[in-house]
C-alpha cells in the first residue's frame, strides 16, 4: 500500500452545515471523538495553520510537562555508557521523568549512579535528580520550554562557540595552556544546549502544538534549525581541537605564521557570527555576504601552510591541524548561511 493510499484511509469528506443563519458547523468522526473521550460540552482547540488548513484537537491532550515516564532497567554487568545512551534517547524523545532501576530490585552499581548523575548535571538542560537510592535513580526535566526557546538556546550555543574560538586564539598568541584547557572544558556547555534543542525540535516535529511553544513559527523550520545546531556544535568542536593542538606546542609560534593564523581566525569567526546574526534577523542578504569571504579564507590558509614550511619540524603537524580547524569554522559558517538562504528565499522572490 502506498503512502497516498494510506492517507486516503484516514480521510473522509464531510459537508459543512449552517445553523442560525451565520454559524458554520462540521461534525466530527464518532470513532475519533470516542477515542479521545469527548462528550457534549468538551473544550476543543481550533488553530489555523500556515497553509490555511485547520487543526482540531481536544484541549485536554497532555501538554508540556505531562509526558509519559520512561523506565530503564539496569544490571550489574551493564556498560554505564550504554545506559547513558538510553537515557539520552529518552531525554531527546521528550520524556520528562526518567527512572533508572536495578533489575529484580538489586543494587544499582555506584559507578553507574555516579556516571549518570554527573552526565545529567553537565549535559541535560533543565534536569534534576529527584530520587537517588541504591535501587533507583530518577531524573526529572523541570524546565518550562517557553522559558528557554529554540532561538534562545541556539543563541547561547553560538555565543559560547564564538567565545571559545576567540579564547583559543588568545591561548595560541600567549601559549597559555591553562586558557586552552578552559576552552576544552567549555565545549560541554555547547553540547548540553545542543541536546536540549534536539529535544525541542523532536517534540515539535511529532506534535504541531509544540511549535509555537518552543518559539518557532512553523514546523518547516525544524529541519533547518536542527542542521544549524549541528553546525554550531561542530564549530565549537573545532575550537576545542585548536585548544588541544595548542597543548602540544613547546614554544611560541613563529611571528609571521602567527599573524597569518590570527588573520584567518578573525575572518572565520566573523563569518560565523554573521551567519548566526543573519539567522535570527531572517536576513537573506546578510547570509549571502558570508560566501564572499570563502575565497579569501582558502587563500590565507594556503599562505599559512606555505609559511609553516619554513619553521622547525617539531610542532608543524599540530599547527597545520590547528589551521585546518580554523578553516572548518569558516566552512560551517557558510553551511549555516546556506540554510538561512533556504529559509528566507521567499523574501527575495518576486
Amino acid at each position: 500500500m502506498t503512502v497516498k493510499e494510506t492517507e486516503k484511509l484516514n480521510e473522509e469528506q464531510r459537508k459543512l452545515q449552517v445553523t442560525g443563519g451565520s454559524t458554520f458547523i462540521l461534525s466530527l468522526p464518532k470513532d475519533w471523538a470516542t477515542k479521545n473521550e469527548l462528550k457534549r460540552g468538551s473544550s476543543m482547540i481550533v488553530r489555523e495553520e500556515d497553509d490555511g488548513s485547520l487543526s482540531i484537537s481536544p484541549s485536554s491532550l497532555p501538554k508540556q510537562g505531562q509526558a509519559d515516564e520512561a523506565f530503564i532497567k539496569a544490571v550489574q554487568t551493564d556498560n554505564p555508557d550504554a545506559i547513558m545512551r538510553t537515557v539520552i534517547s529518552a531525554y531527546l524523545n521528550g520524556y520528562n521523568i526518567i527512572h533508572i532501576r536495578a533489575q529484580n530490585q538489586k543494587i544499582l552499581p555506584s559507578k553507574l549512579r555516579t556516571h549518570l548523575k554527573t552526565f545529567a548535571r553537565n549535559y541535560l538542560v533543565g534536569t534534576e535528580i529527584v530520587t537517588d537510592t541504591v535501587t533507583d535513580l530518577t531524573l526529572q526535566v523541570l524546565l518550562n520550554y517557553p522559558e528557554l526557546t529554540v532561538q534562545n538556546a541556539l543563541s547561547r550555543m553560538a555565543i559560547i562557540a564564538s567565545s571559545m574560538h576567540k579564547e583559543a586564539l588568545q591561548s595560541l598568541i600567549h601559549l597559555d595552556y591553562s586558557s586552552a584547557k578552559a576552552v576544552i572544558e567549555t565545549d560541554r556547555e555547547v553540547n548540553r544546549f545542543g541536546l536540549y534543542i534536539v529535544r525541542l525540535l523532536k517534540l515539535a516535529v511529532s506534535n504541531q502544538r509544540f511549535v509555537k511553544e518552543i518559539g518557532l513559527d512553523s514546523q518547516k523550520y525544524c529541519l533547518g534549525y536542527r542542521l544549524i545546531t549541528k553546525s554550531v556544535e561542530r564549530s565549537a568542536d573545532h575550537a576545542t581541537k585548536i585548544a588541544e593542538n595548542i597543548l602540544y606546542l613547546k614554544e611560541p609560534v613563529d611571528k609571521e605564521l602567527l599573524n597569518k593564523i590570527i588573520q584567518l581566525s578573525e575572518l572565520a569567526n566573523t563569518m560565523f557570527e554573521t551567519s548566526v546574526s543573519a539567522l535570527f534577523k531572517n536576513d537573506f542578504h546578510q547570509a549571502e555576504t558570508v560566501f564572499e569571504n570563502l575565497e579569501q579564507i582558502h587563500q590565507i590558509e594556503q599562505e599559512a601552510i606555505l609559511t609553516s614550511q619554513h619553521i622547525p619540524a617539531e610542532g608543524v603537524a599540530n599547527l597545520r591541524l590547528l589551521i585546518e580547524s580554523v578553516r572548518r569554522t569558516a566552512e560551517y559558517a557558510s553551511d549555516i548561511s546556506e540554510i538561512v538562504l533556504n529559509l528566507n528565499v521567499d523574501s527575495v522572490l518576486s
